[in-house]
């Protein structure tokens, strides 16, 4: 695949999934309240019909089709109203967008994933017809005029739908070939001229767009080149020339204007009065100097034609002085993630540099008065690489509302299948996270709902009664900052968890690691996180085989993240996620262990403290611990967890450093030799070949590189708990 049908295809699946998740969130939204307004009936109109002809474009039959097919259907429904429908057809209408938009999604995962389409979409694409003619029955033939409206996307459709007649031109490819003067439109007396922004791709599907706009205002008018929507190889010229739409009336142009400004992708337009291109040119005096190659002079079928028509629009552009409107900006871009990734790369190396400059040892040998000015200009400097790192992540940052939305649709689905009465709180749906980690936090988010549906919730309504709670179970999704990290929590009313039932179904399976006794309700709570642990007692459609808590733990994990359980029986479980916002630049403690320097992010540090000997007590197995506000934590000792000569012996404990750090659900204490200080360090990935020994279990994340030029070890103190208590 070219680099331009790449970039067409990459454009194709932004858009067609940004539409796809419109409609998602319009439907569920739309049957919540029973009703589907008129607005939301055209919005849907022109969501198939752009699926419908983008797809097209690409040949991508089987989406084409189905899109096509709902078009017709919601062309109707447009024309008679949505009010015609009554509360059954309405109900079935729903049914029938939600099994379309399935497949569309189906078919564009299967283009992502370079999959073959669906070659036959016969079954799907009868159910609609059948549903059209259903509420068809006793009119006229409404899906034929559908389909007619579908084949001549034209000037004649506009024109139809006002009473008046669009003037056909004799020469089709005459008026494509004048797109650098005026089209042959007798009737016309204003037409505006209008020019895409560059690169925008798919130029003749965006401008057939926003003819579509216009339209939508009942404004008389025709456009050109008229088969812009079928016809890719208008493209070019569009790119080149821009595109026309011509009025009757300068009131219905002015009409026009006022939707225009509202247009995305329109870099400007002109308005410009009409001469029939008809017209015979005015005698000149001498003959005009050849004009540069234009696609009027490529033009060898028709030669005379394109050169009369050229002339009487040179004179209206000379006799009337055109009116040009301030070009239209659209406030929002697209970026492709690669092109982040590297500013982020840039910004980080920024950051690296600049620590090594200002902490050079040259810098001692300068005079003091050329040291401060140099200190004055580090420290401007410092801003402004802050200032450029605080936007460079924030471009990153996309809401959390795209995840939250589409749990929506989860709800909606498994009330239906489990005939469960069940509603979908969402609070902080605005809350920011960086786009990577909004990806891999999806999936774990749609588990824990899932699996709060299935078997969270009570199974009736008269359970709930009997339990004292609202017939209605209520599911909660939130979302909320803290300095460093997003809060996301899953909350259900429902059946909560049993401890003892934990801790049976885990002893059955021969997961546990301690004798029953020893563990906690929290850490009972914990066990449905392992592998291969469920509850459920059957297997359904969407949970009971085993898997999910544990993919969740292991997603979160992976991109820093934690997961803690708080479930109280009989009255409900709460699923909390801890997400760093981002995991390209952190603040952290720099720490030395013999000649060894690591950085602990600051996320994860509560508390630094210097102890005595005698504060250091054993457990059972012999293992060090310490008091810290009123609970004991273990030591791990750094030099021995990863076997390093210290600078102290084991006895000289009060010179060393201890730092209290938190990962979720565990905390701990860390002991170093020394505390350097905080800095800003770029999280750097370890190279591919240490993949093989699997770091992340023994507590190493990344790495850094800091102001010396020297590498410190980044620690995951989740994993240094997870290997030195949980697995010791």
């Amino acid at each position: 695949m070219d680099n331009v049908m790449e970039g067409m295809l990459e454009t194709y699946l932004f858009e067609t999934n940004d539409l796809l998740d419109r409609l998602d969130e319009m439907l569920v939204a739309d049957e919540k309240e029973g009703e589907m307004s008129t607005d939301d009936v055209n919005e849907i109109f022109r969501i198939m019909h752009t699926i419908k002809g983008s797809s097209a474009m690409m040949e991508f039959t089987s989406i084409s089709v189905i899109a096509h097919k709902m078009e017709d259907l919601f062309f109707f429904i447009r024309d008679k109203g949505i009010d015609s429908l009554d509360a059954t057809e309405k109900r079935d209408l729903f049914n029938l967008l939600f099994r379309s938009e399935d497949n569309l999604r189906s078919e564009i995962s299967k283009v992502e994933n370079g999959e073959p389409l669906e070659e036959n979409v016969d079954a799907l694409s009868k159910i609609i017809v059948d549903f059209l003619s259903q509420l068809s029955s006793g009119v006229k033939k409404p899906a034929e005029s559908a389909s007619e409206a579908d084949a001549a996307p034209s000037g004649a459709e506009a024109a139809e739908a006002s009473g008046s007649e669009a003037p056909a031109p004799s020469n089709v490819d005459l008026v494509n070939a004048q797109l650098s003067g005026l089209p042959n439109d007798k009737d016309a007396s204003t037409f505006i001229h209008i020019f895409l922004e560059e690169g925008v791709g798919m130029e003749n599907l965006r401008a057939f767009m926003i003819v579509n706009a216009v339209k939508e205002c009942e404004i008389d008018f025709r456009f050109y080149p008229e088969d812009m929507e079928h016809n890719s190889d208008c493209t070019q010229q569009i790119i080149d020339n821009g595109f026309f739409m011509a009025f009757n009336t300068p009131e219905d142009s002015k009409k026009a204007l006022s939707v225009l400004q509202s247009q995305g992708h329109i870099r400007s337009y002109e308005v410009q009065d009409a001469v029939s291109a008809a017209e015979p040119p005015a005698p000149a005096p001498a003959p005009a100097p050849a004009a540069p190659a234009a696609p009027a002079e490529k033009e060898q079928a028709a030669p005379s034609a394109p050169a009369e028509a050229a002339a009487p629009s040179a004179a209206a552009a000379s006799k009337a002085p055109a009116k040009k409107a301030a070009p239209v900006k659209q406030s929002l871009i697209s970026v492709n993630l690669q092109k982040l990734d590297s500013l982020m790369d840039l910004v980080g190396e920024i950051v690296i540099t600049e620590s090594m400059v200002t902490s050079s040892p040259v810098l001692k040998m300068l005079p003091q008065e050329s040291f401060d000015t140099f200190n004055k200009s580090a420290r401007q400097l410092r801003k402004l690489t802050d200032d450029l790192q605080d936007i460079s992540m924030s471009l990153r940052m996309v809401p959390i509302s795209g995840i939250f939305q589409k749990m929506n649709r989860i709800v909606r689905d498994m009330k239906q299948k489990l005939n469960k009465d069940v509603r979908l709180t969402i609070i902080g749906e605005e809350t920011e996270v960086d786009k990577t980690i909004i990806d891999s936090i999806q999936d774990p988010i749609m588990h824990i709902v899932r699996n709060s549906m299935d078997h969270g919730i009570e199974e009736t309504k008269e359970e709930r009664l009997s339990a004292g709670k609202d017939p209605q179970g209520e599911l909660i999704l939130s979302a909320s900052h803290t300095s460093s990290e997003v809060v996301i929590s899953i909350s259900d009313d429902g059946y909560g968890m049993d401890s003892e039932k934990l801790l049976d179904k885990a002893e059955s399976k021969g997961i546990l690691t301690k004798p029953r006794s020893a563990y906690t309700p929290k850490e009972a709570l914990g066990l449905i996180l392992l592998p291969g642990f469920s509850t459920n007692q059957t297997v359904t459609e969407y949970s009971g085989r085993g898997v999910g808590m544990d993919v969740v733990k292991k997603n979160v994990e992976s991109v820093g993240g934690a997961v803690k359980i708080d479930s109280e029986l009989g009255k409900g479980t709460t699923i909390t996620l801890k997400i760093p916002l981002t995991m390209a630049i952190v603040d952290g403690m720099k720490v030395t262990v013999g000649k060894s320097i690591f950085t602990i992010p600051i996320a994860n540090i509560s508390q630094s403290f210097k102890v005595n000997r005698d504060e250091i007590i054993l457990d059972e197995t012999g293992h060090e611990m310490i008091e810290r506000m009123g609970d004991f934590y273990p030591v791990i000792r750094l030099n021995r967890f990863y076997n390093i000569p210290s600078d102290y012996n084991d006895e000289d404990i009060e010179e060393g450093i201890f730092i209290w750090v938190e990962a979720g659900d565990k905390s701990c204490v860390l002991y170093a030799d020394d505390l350097i200080g905080e800095q800003q360090v770029v999280v750097k990935p370890l190279p591919v070949y240490f993949n093989d020994y699997d770091l992340k279990n023994v507590g190493i994340s990344g790495c850094t590189i800091l102001g010396d030029g020297n590498i410190s070890i980044i620690l995951d103190v989740a994993g240094i708990h997870s290997a030195a208590i949980d697995n010791a």
